[in-house]
């Protein structure tokens, strides 16, 4: 015979301690070293180089925030995208949250993206380069007008 309880039976159950422990702990699981994003715009699925909808904004590369982007290699993040130049006609953005988990770790270096989290690993264009990385990343477009790079979807 099949017994169901609710939640609140079930906690009744345990009984005080029991109880106690069950909701720190249920409060615990919810923390994390890692910082994730829960409203992500565009699905964990995306396949590298799928652009997401709705982003749309210009960096004034003359502004100090953004002067690294001047130099090829030189990399911002903005609104958890990070922007990378190239070269010097070239630009890359990519969403900071990573595929793997939803971790906003997602960071450049030595000519792809990273994930610091899970070690996911990314080429410059977001397609995943191992399994942490397999499901690629979210990419937007960049269109660069005199010293205004607009970064869109």
């Amino acid at each position: 015979m099949k017994n169901n309880l609710n939640r609140n039976e079930f906690l009744k159950s345990l009984g005080f301690k029991g109880a106690s422990l069950m909701a720190v702990y249920c409060a615990a699981s919810g923390l994390s070293s890692c910082s994730k994003e829960e409203n992500v715009t565009a699905s964990s699925n995306v396949k590298a180089g799928t652009p997401a909808t709705g982003i749309d904004f210009t960096l004034d590369l003359t502004k100090t925030d953004y002067s690294k982007l001047n130099n090829p290699e030189g990399f911002v993040i903005v609104n958890q995208i990070v922007v990378v130049r190239v070269s010097s006609t070239t630009f890359a953005a990519v969403t900071q949250v990573c595929s793997h988990e939803g971790n906003v770790a997602i960071s450049y270096a030595n000519g792809g993206f990273n994930c610091s989290v899970h070690g996911a690993m990314y080429d410059i264009n977001g397609k995943g380069l191992n399994a942490n990385g397999s499901r690629g990343l979210t990419t937007y477009k960049t269109a660069l007008t005199g010293t205004n790079l607009r970064v869109f979807s």
